[in-house]
This record gives C-alpha cells, sequence and structure tokens, in this order.
C-alpha cells in the first residue's frame, strides 16, 4: 500500500484508534453551547494553584492522567506523549509533562498544536513505532494575555475581530487497537503568510492557510465536502471562518454547510462577549475531545476533517513589525476502519 499521497498526506495502512479522550475548561467555556459535553468544568482561574501558567500545566496533566484512565491501559504502556501549548518555550506542557515519566516530543504550532500533535500520534503508531501515544494540548486565557497582549489589569479595549483564548486542555490516547474513531488520513500544512499584520484579527492571517491544507488535502486524497459529514477548523473565529467560506467559493468549491469552526462552536458569541469567538491550543483541543468525539461516537457523524490553524507569530515578530505567518493541519476522523 501507499501510504504517501502527493507531497502532503499520509493515508493510514492500518489506521490508529481514538481509545480514550478527555477535556477540561473554566466556568467561561463551561457557560457556552457546550456546557454538557466537557469532562470537568472548574470555577477558578488558577485551578488552585499560585499563577496561570502554573494552572495552564495542571490542566494539561489532568486531561492526560484522565484520558489514560479512562482506557484500559496504564501509563507505562504510553510510548510517546506528542504535546504543546502558546507559551514561550511551552513551559505548561514541560512542566506538566515532567512528572508523567513517558518519553515526550514538544510541539509548538500555536492553534494548529492540537491537529500537529494528533497526526504525529497518528503517524508514529501507524508506523508501528509505538502501540500507544498520547495528543494533547492547552491554553489560558490569563496567561496568554500577559504573554501576547497586555496585563489583564491594563483593561484594554477589545477590538471587533479580536477572539478570546480558551482557557481548557483536550488529550486523546491514539491506539494501534481499538474501536474506533479512526485516523484515516494526514495532512500537513504549509507556512502561508500573505501579509496580514492585525495581531487582533488572527482568523484573517489563518484562514488563507486553511485554503491551502483543505484543497491540498481534497486534490491528494481525491476527496470533495461530499465525503465529510463536517470540516471544522479551529480556530479562525467568526471572521475566518467566512474569509475561509468566500475563498473556498471563489476557489469552486461548494461547502454544502458543512464547515464550522471550534471558536465559532465554543461560546455563545452574541452573549459571553468574546467578539469573533475562541482561540487557543485548548479552543480546538476541548471541542475535538468533548463535543465532536462524544458526537462521533453517538453516530452523529461518520467522517470529520479536523483541521486546526495556527498564527506563527510571537510578542517580538510582532513588536519588530513582521507579518503573521498562517498553517494549518488536517486530520480525516472517520467511525469506520475501512472505506
Amino acid at each position: 500500500m501507499v501510504k504517501k499521497l502527493g507531497r502532503q498526506t499520509v493515508k493510514m495502512s492500518n489506521p490508529p484508534s481514538i481509545n480514550s479522550f478527555f477535556s477540561i475548561v473554566s466556568s467561561k467555556e463551561g457557560e457556552g453551547p457546550l456546557k454538557n459535553y466537557f469532562d470537568i468544568i472548574i470555577d477558578d482561574a488558577k485551578y488552585g494553584e499560585q499563577t496561570w501558567e502554573k494552572a495552564e500545566s495542571k490542566l494539561m496533566k489532568e486531561s492526560v492522567t484522565n484520558a489514560i484512565a479512562k482506557s484500559k491501559i496504564s501509563a507505562n504502556e504510553v510510548d510517546y506523549i506528542f504535546a504543546g501549548d502558546l507559551l514561550n518555550q511551552c513551559i505548561s506542557t514541560n512542566y506538566a509533562i515532567r512528572e508523567l515519566d513517558i518519553p515526550f516530543f514538544g510541539l509548538y504550532g500555536a492553534c494548529s498544536t492540537m491537529a500537529e500533535s494528533l497526526s504525529l500520534a497518528s503517524i508514529i503508531v501507524d508506523g508501528e513505532y509505538a502501540k500507544n501515544a498520547i495528543a494533547v494540548t492547552s491554553s489560558h486565557f490569563c496567561s496568554a494575555e500577559r504573554q501576547f497582549r497586555f496585563p489583564l489589569e491594563y483593561g484594554g479595549q477589545r477590538t471587533p475581530t479580536a477572539q478570546w483564548t480558551v482557557t481548557g486542555s483536550g488529550a486523546v490516547l491514539v491506539s494501534k487497537e481499538g474501536l474506533g474513531p479512526y485516523v484515516r488520513y494526514v495532512t500537513t500544512g504549509k507556512v502561508i503568510d500573505l501579509g496580514i499584520n492585525d495581531l487582533n484579527n488572527m482568523g484573517a492571517a489563518m484562514a488563507p492557510a486553511a485554503l491551502d491544507t483543505l484543497i491540498t488535502h481534497f486534490n491528494e486524497t481525491g476527496k470533495t465536502f461530499d465525503d465529510y459529514d463536517l470540516v471544522v477548523t479551529g480556530d479562525l473565529g467568526m471572521m475566518g471562518k467566512d474569509i475561509l467560506r468566500d475563498l473556498l467559493h471563489d476557489n469552486g468549491f461548494d461547502t454544502k454547510g458543512k464547515l464550522d469552526d471550534c471558536g465559532c462552536m465554543i461560546y455563545d458569541i452574541d452573549e459571553q462577549d468574546v467578539h469573533c469567538g475562541g482561540s487557543g491550543c485548548g479552543c480546538a483541543a476541548s471541542v475535538l475531545c468533548s463535543y465532536l468525539l462524544k458526537e462521533m461516537k453517538k453516530g452523529t457523524w461518520q467522517n470529520i476533517a479536523f483541521m486546526a490553524t495556527g498564527a506563527l507569530m510571537s510578542p517580538t515578530s510582532s513588536q519588530q513589525g513582521e507579518t503573521i505567518p498562517g498553517i494549518a493541519h488536517l486530520v480525516s476522523i472517520s467511525t469506520n476502519k475501512e472505506e
């Protein structure tokens, strides 16, 4: 069997199973439309810790240990963890993982990291280099604001195109054997930069990368929107989602009403004052590990394309006037192991 399709897509020869998953969020996310899907909703932004950064590490550790606990394996049987977050040097991840005694790959793909980690975990299991691997990410509104924008005490005005960083984490256990859902394809994105430099409009910066990856996936697999029940991005928000839909239509694609975005799903945008919706590594992760996979387990959808997007900038690059490169990675998930 040919595994590599074109330049960017891998077809799994023995599709790995998503054996267990776990999500944890804060009270703001717990007030949104998906409140009944999350495994844990916390009411303390510091989660009993001294700092927001320590709280974020605790969120990730909780999602990993609980995902393992929900499975039929022990932590000693997990071969690798693929994980990342938004903070400098991925400190939330490093401190979360240090006590788990599991081989670890640290990743940074900004808000695309959940799709990146799930892609690599699936590839390494399909390649028979591991029987079990964890994919996990996290973010925290307060720690992200402190690093990327202003101190919370500053009370700055948020622009209409701004998004709200999700406080949460989601973890997936990918295994060689299991009852699914299954990872069938992985399409790895390329860095796309069309010159957007507005830090408060991440959706516009990331939408071209989502377009490039999705078109590449369709071209290299022969699939279309007809083959998916849902194509979900994360996290373009309302503005980015509309831009992506327009770009797809301009390129001759009919989305058939199947295009949605994790940043638009997680909050009630009209009622929760989050402007264009959610963002952050924890947004796509917590939506995937709650609503999306639980609905697949129920049979609501048989095939989804999960495509997380990331803005690959830093406070330093933005202060130096650089534009914002974007990237998107796509993971095709199915309740059926065979096509």
